[in-house]
């Protein structure tokens, strides 16, 4: 039986291969640091899906004193 960290870690293969792929495909004529920002972008959007599916969200006031934001 498949373990529960086995379809993410798939998942993340095949999103790690669509990067490489879009990056050759749709943002050869765009400025490099603008591409990784996009990138970035969608990466974020994922990993915030993926938060929202599995309840990982936590407030800001759970982190320890030094990360907390001023």
């Amino acid at each position: 039986m498949l373990n529960n960290w086995l379809p993410w870690a798939l998942l993340s293969a095949c999103f790690a291969a669509l990067t490489a792929v879009f990056a050759k495909l749709g943002l050869e004529k765009i400025d490099p640091h603008y591409a990784t920002f996009i990138r970035t972008l969608v990466i974020a959007i994922f990993i915030a899906a993926s938060l929202l599916v599995t309840g990982g969200f936590q407030s800001l006031a759970t982190l320890p004193l030094a990360f907390r934001p001023a």
